[in-house]
């Protein structure tokens, strides 16, 4: 038995060439037509609604420069812009194919772009922000997925990550079961921006340790998985997110924390359409089956927003 570290960068530097198989509750919301918005309380693209969210908890509107890693095709930073056109944005991503997707968006604002492994970037230049947000991509950090009946793995990226491994658990008290799968690139993401001390900080991704439970709707109902799982895409592989773990490196450092479920930014309005498809064992639609999906991400999704007092702007 042994672990081998899953990367994206390959795939996303030299493979990828459209997101339109990868349906990202951003991407899902953009358009005005979505079948998804008709599903929410509010029919706004998700970018607007999470400012609007984040508002109650973070002074947006007296911010001056945010950094928004893995952009995606730019929505929520379009968003961001047209609600606080004073704000200084960076995007910044490893994907060349979607660096030049969030220019085309995002053409007529004022944002400077950088090409680069956000896990490279100098912490004197992280410093330089007042917030920092990574929506919907810590599954693309490296994980260390665990093989039974494997050869132990010799590789000097999979040592050096196992090694970090043994450096969290003593220094944040995190505990792995012998058979989890390790998010050693979300917790090493998380560590350096809060030893930054970012002022604001907004992070999502799917989580392992979120459940839903209605017997209103039973065939919608889904248990916490605990161990970050396997979510097998085109071409590459990404992993959920063990949330407590990323929450523990926060609370070393003395964050305000705010976590919860997607179901807090985007809240459902329980229409004819929607508690049809919640009803529904398998989708009688295409319709059914976008909102059955949709509305499973919303309570499979986490979100955390991190405040750190001593730097906090406004």
């Amino acid at each position: 038995m042994s672990y081998k570290l899953n990367t994206t960068d390959d795939y996303h530097i030299h493979t990828l060439n459209s997101l339109g198989w990868e349906l990202t509750v951003v991407n899902a919301l953009y358009p005005e037509n979505s079948p998804c918005r008709r599903a929410l309380l509010h029919n706004a693209p998700f970018g607007a609604q999470l400012f609007h969210f984040l508002e109650d908890k973070i002074p947006l509107a007296r911010l001056k420069t945010v950094l928004e890693v893995g952009g995606g095709l730019g929505y929520l930073m379009k968003d961001f812009l047209n609600l606080n056109p004073n704000l200084q944005a960076t995007l910044l991503d490893i994907s060349p194919l979607l660096l030049q997707k969030q220019r085309e968006t995002l053409t007529g604002y004022p944002v400077n772009y950088q090409e680069m492994d956000f896990l490279k970037m100098p912490v004197t230049d992280l410093r330089a922000f007042d917030l920092v947000i990574l929506n919907e991509n810590l599954g693309d950090f490296p994980t260390l997925f665990f093989q039974q009946n494997q050869a132990e793995q010799n590789d000097p990226d999979t040592i050096r990550s196992l090694s970090r491994v043994a450096d969290y658990m003593k220094a944040y008290d995190l505990q792995f079961t012998p058979a989890e799968n390790i998010n050693i690139g979300a917790l090493e993401v998380m560590e350096k921006i809060c030893g930054a001390a970012i002022p604001y900080i907004y992070l999502s991704e799917h989580s392992c340790e979120t459940s839903y439970s209605d017997p209103t709707f039973p065939h919608r109902n889904f248990t916490a998985a605990g161990n970050p799982e396997k979510i097998s895409l085109q071409g590459h592989d990404e992993f959920t997110i063990k949330f407590s773990h990323l929450e523990k490196i926060a609370r070393a450092c003395r964050y305000k924390i705010f976590r919860g479920q997607y179901i807090d930014i985007l809240p459902i309005a329980l229409n004819d359409k929607v508690r049809a498809a919640l009803r529904s064992a398998t989708p009688l639609s295409d319709e059914q089956e976008i909102l059955q999906q949709f509305i499973y991400d919303l309570h499979k999704y986490e979100y955390l927003v991190l405040i750190n007092n001593s730097r906090k702007k406004g």
